[in-house]
């Protein structure tokens, strides 16, 4: 897949079929506008291309609204893309400025001059252009003008998928990996590296890494122990994961810290890629932490068996 950030450079294709959006997750729904876009290329021996946005629009449209949390860091929905299929992944870097473009300059601009599209495949509730006045009807209404096909993927092939970007981060809120994971077609997945912690795990058996995630907008599952992969050196290791503020050692700030099974490298500052696949006990308070310790015995034996019914899903 070639990614291109600079209009004025993007190259003359054959047939290009197109098709735009966040796709903040790369979910199920998602995949199927990608996955229509690459066949409906190949079925003309042209090329696939997706265009998307980064800053996340609502960055700079709602800049005083803080809880935007994203599935998906931009680096890796791009690579997801490119284990898709798609050709051509043309990046817009969006800002206040772009935000006021009309749907026709967006048509003119981007969908025309720069791509020169043939095929513009959208979702049926797509909407482009300033206050989202673009959508399909009005493009159906001026495709002959453009000179390109306009081809809608139905509601019902949506919504009988029953996902978006929005239950998602619901579940995720909610500890609901299994329902989060299913929608997504893989392990929801958080990159970080390892930072300096207090060694209490390992005072009690149970050395953890604690996390700090490297996309600091990136969603974050509710406070729990969870089953855990984790990814070091592009090797798979089992763990479990601790998310909140260690009410047992009285501390109050939150922390995500994991145990990886049988593993005993020296890895600060080093980045682990962690996939969730369960949530299986609240954050408790323990009277010692010798409880604790007993406690992490029980949540060690949990998620092994957790994790040998349930293998790892990427993409």
């Amino acid at each position: 897949m070639q990614v291109h950030e600079d209009l004025s450079s993007f190259p003359d294709l054959n047939f290009p079929v197109v098709t735009s959006g966040t796709f903040d997750g790369v979910h199920l729904g998602h995949q199927k506008i990608i996955n229509q876009v690459i066949n409906e290329a190949k079925n003309q021996q042209g090329e696939s291309v997706l265009i998307t946005f980064d800053p996340h629009p609502r960055q700079i449209l709602f800049p005083e609204d803080k809880s935007l949390r994203v599935i998906t860091p931009f680096e890796h929905k791009v690579k997801m893309l490119d284990k898709l299929g798609i050709d051509h992944l043309l990046k817009i870097k969006f800002s206040r400025e772009f935000s006021q473009k009309s749907s026709l300059e967006f048509i003119d601009e981007i969908l025309l001059n720069t791509i020169n599209t043939k095929l513009l495949v959208i979702g049926y509730d797509h909407r482009f252009g300033k206050n989202r006045e673009g959508g399909f009807e009005y493009l159906q209404k001026h495709a002959p003008k453009f000179g390109f096909e306009v081809l809608e993927i139905p509601r019902q092939d949506i919504d009988n998928l029953g996902i978006s970007s929005t239950k998602i981060r619901e579940a995720l809120m909610g500890g609901n990996i299994s329902k989060a994971n299913a929608y997504l077609g893989r392990n929801y997945q958080l990159k970080g590296k390892v930072v300096a912690g207090n060694k209490i795990g390992r005072e009690i058996g149970y050395p953890t890494a604690n996390i700090e995630p490297l996309e600091t907008l990136q969603m974050i599952p509710t406070d729990g122990i969870y089953a855990v992969f984790v990814e070091y050196r592009q090797h798979i290791f089992k763990g479990m994961l601790s998310i909140g503020i260690r009410p047992t050692i009285g501390d109050s700030t939150r922390t995500i810290e994991v145990n990886i099974f049988d593993f005993k490298a020296d890895i600060y500052n080093q980045e682990l890629n962690i996939f969730f696949v369960e949530k299986y006990r609240e954050e408790e308070k323990f009277d010692s932490l010798e409880a604790l310790k007993e406690q992490l015995h029980t949540d060690f034996k949990k998620a092994n068996d957790i994790l040998s019914q349930h293998p790892l899903q990427v993409l």
